[in-house]
């Protein structure tokens, strides 16, 4: 029996789907050499808090929320200790600030109880918070600890990953298993920061500026607003 890796090895160790791999990968590099994540933080708390507080809400509106916030609250402990009224209050313009409060209460009182005030630093661990999925721990590890552990799937790299032909799936853990296949592990973090920009600035949702695209020569896809 052949199994799922294997087919997708093979899908994508084909020689056309590698090259044109290696030619998004050289478009992202040429339009975003410099390619970070957009979340303002100072160290792997703040940008767990600022991950959780991210969904479904602009990284600009939340970095607006932290620059208070990081100020008044500085530790596990501050965020554990909190009314949670007066913390829901303080995250409000978010969006399910009730749900995000509860998260970020969890998160930080297993932090304290658990995981002696640290942030974790592996997968295992940081699933084990509250309200901490794939995406968060994926964004935590790659940009506070530098591991590869996965590849964060947001609605820009789930649009732009599909329009690219690199997924045919819709849920963000397949999305992420087909990614993981066929981008290099050494590129896994920076791929990330690069599709979620290429995503917001270029391949837009209602209609992507594919007229200044880097990687209009590889997409094939249905939405492309011209034909080359």
């Amino acid at each position: 029996m052949v199994t799922w890796t294997m087919q997708k090895r093979k899908k994508f160790d084909a020689p056309e789907q590698a090259e044109r791999v290696r030619l998004i990968l050289e478009g992202l590099d040429s339009a975003f050499p410099d390619a970070q994540c957009a979340l303002k933080h100072s160290n792997a708390l703040e940008l767990l808090i600022a991950t959780i507080l991210s969904a479904q809400c602009t990284d600009e509106r939340v970095n607006l929320v932290t620059k208070d916030l990081f100020k008044k609250y500085r530790t596990p402990h501050d965020y554990a200790n909190a009314a949670t009224v007066e913390l829901e209050t303080d995250i409000r313009s978010t969006g399910f600030y009730r749900n995000k409060a509860k998260s970020i209460q969890g998160a930080c009182r297993m932090i304290v109880d658990k995981f002696g005030s640290r942030v974790p630093d592996t997968m295992e661990a940081l699933l084990q918070l509250p309200g901490v999925a794939r995406k968060t721990a994926n964004v935590v590890l790659g940009v506070a600890f530098g591991k590869a552990e996965g590849i964060v799937v947001d609605t820009h790299v789930t649009r732009v990953s599909r329009r690219l032909e690199l997924t045919e799936n819709e849920m963000p853990e397949r999305i992420e298993r087909d990614l993981l296949e066929a981008i290099p592990r050494n590129r896994w973090i920076s791929f990330s920061h690069q599709m979620i920009l290429h995503g917001r600035h270029v391949c837009k949702a209602r209609k992507p500026l594919c007229s200044v695209c880097t990687l209009e020569k590889v997409c094939r896809s249905k939405d492309k607003t011209f034909n080359s």
